[in-house]
């Protein structure tokens, strides 16, 4: 692969470091060279700058580095200035205070949907789901229905290209039946999953189109099993994520 000059080998290294603390609580020296595949002298001098910087720092408890708050800092701009993201807030809550179940707004990063919004629902504890978590879009109805908003073609190339993971024994992993399911959520207009990420959980969800009909975002609908069942979630909150979706959107 061709590399611009213009490209930073050291910062790329850098924050490739600040990513591999995802799912992480702490991390050694040589834990940090293995997951960013760099030596450990190298590592070393990365977590140098970065605990100079303030965003990594030393845990004798836990026995390596661990991130610090300031971390949180380099995705703030984003969740405070995206536009989409301020336009969705009132949508949202009015969709929570409406159905009374927890509605999360996410958007496609790779074979990712990534978790930008979260209104919680107060009838249930629901799953801890920090913002920027992030889950795979074969996974769940969120990315089923950004790939629904894609041309037929161009999704089923994308499920084709994708790894695909067992997380439940709900979980879908071949990729005819998941090429089946985009193209019944196209059809509907909706996507679902049930119990395909985590167990006791069914979610429905509608894509967030852009002024080129392009999918953006999705809305998604989260609710527990047995208070509900698939059925009766595509029958009562499918509608509301794609009214939802619709009023968010520009498509």
């Amino acid at each position: 692969m061709n590399v611009s000059s213009l490209y930073v080998q050291s910062l790329h290294k850098g924050l490739q470091v600040l990513e591999a603390f995802q799912g992480q609580r702490a991390m050694t020296l040589p834990e940090i060279a293995v997951a960013v595949e760099i030596t450990k002298s190298s590592a070393q001098r990365m977590v140098y700058t970065l605990e100079q910087m303030g965003y990594v720092t030393r845990d004798p408890t836990l026995k390596g580095y661990r991130l610090t708050p300031r971390a949180v800092t380099l995705g703030f701009g984003y969740l405070a200035k995206e536009p989409l993201l301020q336009g969705a807030y009132a949508i949202l809550h009015g969709l929570n205070q409406e159905c009374g179940e927890s509605v999360n707004f996410s958007v496609p990063d790779g074979d990712d949907m990534v978790f930008v919004m979260r209104i919680h629902s107060f009838r249930h504890i629901p799953v801890y789901m920090p913002i920027g978590t992030r889950i795979p879009m074969a996974s769940s109805a969120s990315g089923r229905a950004v790939l629904a908003a894609l041309a037929p073609e161009d999704a089923e190339a994308r499920v084709m290209a994708m790894v695909l993971e067992q997380h439940t024994p709900q979980t879908t992993v071949h990729r005819e039946r998941l090429v089946a399911l985009v193209n019944e959520a196209r059809g509907a207009g909706f996507a679902y999953a049930d119990e395909e990420f985590f167990s006791g959980d069914v979610n429905v969800a509608a894509a967030v189109l852009d002024s080129a009909r392009r999918p953006v975002a999705a809305v998604n609908l989260s609710v527990p099993k047995p208070r509900w069942s698939l059925e009766r979630a595509t029958q009562e909150l499918a509608p509301l994520a794609m009214r939802a979706a619709r009023a968010i959107g520009q498509g």
